[in-house]
């Protein structure tokens, strides 16, 4: 980790008319963009590609670089135009030895970039302290950005992508069990197939989406009958179930009694 970096230049651009950036001979700096909402297309892996919200474009010196905002894919001027993004230009040392260290694609559809977004704003607040700058602290946040950078390839990747996408649905499915929700809406939120996410989640986690969110909404019931003082079908109803038929039924089935022995068991325990 020996050697330094130095920000050339970095910021925030928010698009609403028509642009268009070229240095096909090649860019002399680091460049790393993150495209943060609508989209634009790119020069990237030798053509002309869209980019969405969530993808990261890295370009190393001597990269050719085009950027063309406000045009669809058939070449035709878009209507409404909108382009937002993140970047920082970059040189030295330390960030040649960390390009080295492995080999990088030049796009990185992340598709969850909150903890980049995250970390590029604190580095933008102290690349903007004119005269206050904390250079130390600037080149700190600088390398644990590109680290971070060097996370989002790894989560991106198979069998890391696998993973990772297999964590976001279990976390979804434990933030929304409570409420009605369809396989549908889960595999849209991460951007699969309904077959491929329901393959997906039994491969990392050996059950299926519906049965974790009942094993989610059981085992919360368990504990709301434990600990609160709520009515059984008060409890049925906050766990997500739509009935307290269904409920006693399903619960019944997990633990070997009625939540109301289940109740009675424990508190004369």
């Amino acid at each position: 980790m020996n050697g330094s970096c130095e920000i050339l230049s970095a910021g925030y651009s928010y698009h609403t008319q028509p642009l268009h950036l070229e240095s096909m001979s090649g860019v002399t700096y680091y460049l790393f963009r993150l495209q943060t909402e609508g989209r634009c297309k790119a020069y990237t892996g030798g053509r002309m590609t869209t980019i969405e919200a969530g993808d990261l474009l890295l370009y190393r010196p001597g990269d050719p670089y085009e950027l063309i905002v406000g045009e669809h894919e058939n070449g035709h001027a878009a209507g409404k135009i909108s382009s937002g993004d993140y970047f920082v230009m970059c040189r030295g040392p330390w960030v040649d030895e960390w390009w080295k260290r492995s080999s990088r694609p030049s796009l990185v559809r992340t598709r969850s970039s909150e903890r980049l977004v995250e970390l590029w704003r604190q580095l933008l607040l102290e690349h903007r302290r004119i005269g206050r700058q904390n250079p130390e602290l600037l080149e700190y946040l600088l390398r644990c950005l590109l680290l971070l950078i060097d996370r989002a390839i790894t989560e991106t990747s198979s069998p890391g992508r696998h993973a990772y996408i297999g964590e976001r649905m279990k976390r979804y499915i434990e933030e929304n069990a409570y409420r009605p929700f369809k396989v549908e809406e889960l595999a849209r939120h991460v951007g699969l197939s309904v077959s491929r996410a329901s393959h997906l989640f039994k491969d990392c986690f050996g059950t299926s989406i519906m049965q974790y969110a009942m094993d989610v909404r059981l085992s919360t019931a368990a504990e709301r009958i434990r600990y609160s003082f709520l009515s059984l079908e008060r409890v049925a109803e906050t766990s997500g179930f739509a009935s307290y038929t269904y409920f006693h039924r399903a619960f019944r089935a997990r633990y070997g009694m009625s939540p109301r022995e289940y109740r009675q068991k424990w508190r004369e325990s």
